[in-house]
């Protein structure tokens, strides 16, 4: 089936509880295998998503749930995100009126007080709630440490990187979770006509790769080796956005290997003898 958001969630689960095998597909994988389309109904799609399940037989993994504590850890997370952002839609133009009229600003400031303050205390009520949720599960906590024990890495990154991977499962590979993040440079190139240089793809998870983005500012800030590396790049007159792109794909890297591994970061880390 298509991929749908929460609208086939009450199928998935009936299906599972009736041990069906079910494929769930992201709707651009099967739009684009279609090749050039016209027009768009039920029976169209149903058709294209058949032809679709058919041809890639031998490829489609079956689906299977996620476990509740990821479920709930994912709507804990989206939930202090949507509050963030009426946060910062109120707070943000009061500032920028404050720039030139302090009194309008103050008079906003002062109206707007109390519904501040209850979205400052249920943010902090949410995150409480993802801290106990995450303590509570004692898998879920080790995964935590061995994620944040990377230098840059923070619980709101790693709670991203846990919910997107269904805590490493589905995404095992770094090379894979860089390409899903949009920090992985593909080759653009073609004979000798086409020679550009290599760029990331912007079908990406976003919100992912802007909070890889403020790990690598992090990264740069206080971790001795990635400042060295970043600051000898720059030197070598590349790219100040590649460099940066580099220090994504430098903490991916090792988180994925700390998570293989199920050990913790360790700067000067020794691969054990068998």
């Amino acid at each position: 089936m298509e991929h749908t958001g929460i609208y086939n969630q009450h199928l998935l689960g009936f299906l599972h509880a009736k041990k069906a095998a079910v494929c769930l597909e992201p709707a651009i994988h099967i739009k684009r295998s279609a090749g050039l389309q016209r027009g768009k109904n039920d029976q169209v799609d149903a058709l294209r998503i058949a032809q679709y399940a058919y041809k890639n037989r031998e490829t489609l993994k079956l689906w299977q749930p996620k476990r509740q504590v990821i479920v709930q850890l994912k709507e804990l997370s989206a939930l202090r995100s949507r509050l963030l952002n009426a946060q910062k839609q109120l707070s943000v133009p009061i500032k920028e009126t404050a720039l030139f009229d302090q009194e309008i600003a103050k008079q906003a400031s002062k109206l707007c007080k109390a519904t501040a303050e209850a979205l400052a205390s249920d943010i902090k009520k949410v995150v409480g709630a993802i801290d106990k949720l995450i303590s509570g599960d004692q898998y879920l906590k080790r995964l935590f440490d061995v994620v944040t024990s990377v230098q840059g890495i923070g619980k709101i990154t790693a709670t991203a990187m846990v919910v997107c991977t269904n805590e490493f499962k589905d995404i095992s590979q770094a090379s894979k979770f860089a390409c899903y993040a949009g920090i992985a440079p593909f080759d653009h190139f073609s004979g000798s006509s086409i020679r550009g240089r290599s760029r990331v793809s912007h079908q990406a998870n976003k919100p992912m790769k802007t909070l890889l983005h403020l790990a690598a500012m992090v990264a740069i800030c206080y971790n001795q080796d990635l400042n060295a590396f970043y600051q000898r790049k720059l030197a070598q007159n590349k790219n100040k956005m590649s460099v940066i792109n580099a220090v994504r794909n430098k903490l991916v890297h090792r988180v994925f290997a700390c998570v293989n591994q199920d050990r913790l970061y360790q700067k000067n880390y020794t691969q054990p003898l068998v």
